[in-house]
């Protein structure tokens, strides 16, 4: 499994550094991937919905491996990667007043009909609990596969960008 995984970033880097047109991917796949992708990003990040961190938590693939990195750490389980989801939402997200995420560029490629990877960098302007304007924001890229009609995020890294306001 983890040759595979491998084998699958290997194609996706490889691929990405000779073109934006990948062989084996129509404009019509590439459409679609792009605009379900976008689609899942949007509605999850959406914090006005109900169970936020359930939302952000189906981005990824329910089962089989996980690779999350993040502030200096790199999770592998489920689990974990709940546990820090669930952590953000309690210590920050939930604090924060008339959050909104704003996707100030978002690059996705599609290198086969069954892997995308995404880079995207946003900024969450918000109130603090005190009233005072706050944003926090950064850059994220991830590694979306297809199973069973739905993107799910097998791999991704997340950088936050300290001086987003």
């Amino acid at each position: 499994m983890a040759i595979t995984r491998s084998l699958v970033l290997l194609a996706a880097i490889v691929a990405l550094g000779c073109s934006n047109q990948m062989p084996g991917v129509s404009a019509l796949q590439r459409m679609a991937a792009e605009r379900a992708i976008r689609s899942e990003v949007e509605s999850a990040y959406d914090f006005s919905r109900p169970d936020v961190p359930g939302n952000l938590m189906a981005l990824y693939a329910p089962t089989g491996p996980i690779v999350s990195a993040s502030g200096g750490r790199i999770t592998t389980s489920r689990d974990s990667l709940r546990a820090g989801i669930q952590a953000f939402w309690t210590n920050v997200g939930r604090n924060m007043r008339d959050a909104r995420v704003e996707w100030t560029a978002m690059n996705i490629h599609v290198l086969a009909p069954g892997v995308v990877v995404m880079t995207a960098t946003y900024r969450i302007p918000h109130r603090q609990p005190n009233g005072l304007p706050h944003v926090i924001g950064g850059a994220w890229t991830a590694v979306f596969v297809l199973q069973n009609g739905r993107w799910y995020i097998i791999d991704e890294h997340l950088s936050d960008n300290p001086f987003a306001s």
